[in-house]
């Protein structure tokens, strides 16, 4: 059986290519997001994986629970994949719209862990040298772990930053073994 990934590209190119020649990206972003979110769901999992229940009443249900959420091309594209029993890959279709959109509009989720909280001009300014290292903007998440001695992470996409304390220990002890 082929990876859902791989499954929900076609499915997810689609939906992008529709949203941005509508000019509803983000509108987009958000019904696959919600229908996602109904999807996952455990119970929902067990009608959609439930060979006995029917196209018809599955639609029913799953609409009826995202009532108000979707625009009339949105409850196109769900009766599409109701109808190929391709609900199940909704999670993936949403995680691979985002990525498209991010893409367009060269954006980049960044997450930065640190042992303290960083104040907005730390964010900021992390944000602005991001900024000029990728080339696209950057939407910046900071947590905190106060499992970290100090310094921070830094990840975006396939970037990785580890300023930490514990990276650097952790790269000396490797050094120091070799």
């Amino acid at each position: 059986m082929a990876e859902k990934s791989t499954v929900a590209r076609p499915y997810a190119l689609a939906a992008f290519e529709l949203a941005k020649e509508k000019n509803e990206l983000a509108k987009w972003s958000e019904m696959l997001q919600f229908t996602a979110l109904v999807a996952s769901d455990e119970t929902m999992q067990q009608y959609i994986g439930n060979p006995h229940v029917s196209r018809e009443s599955l639609g029913k249900l799953f609409f009826s629970i995202c009532e108000g959420q979707l625009t009339d091309l949105g409850k196109n594209f769900i009766k599409v994949l109701i109808d190929n029993r391709r609900l199940d890959i909704l999670p993936q279709i949403a995680m691979l719209y985002e990525y498209h959109r991010a893409e367009a509009e060269r954006t980049i989720d960044a997450e930065v862990i640190s042992a303290f909280p960083l104040s907005d001009a730390q964010q900021n300014l992390l944000a602005d040298k991001l900024k000029q290292r990728l080339g696209r903007s950057v939407n910046l998440i900071a947590k905190v772990d106060p499992n970290l001695l100090g310094g921070a992470i830094v990840r975006a996409g396939d970037l990785v930053i580890d300023g930490s304390v514990n990276g650097q220990v952790d790269k000396l002890a490797q050094a120091l073994m070799h």
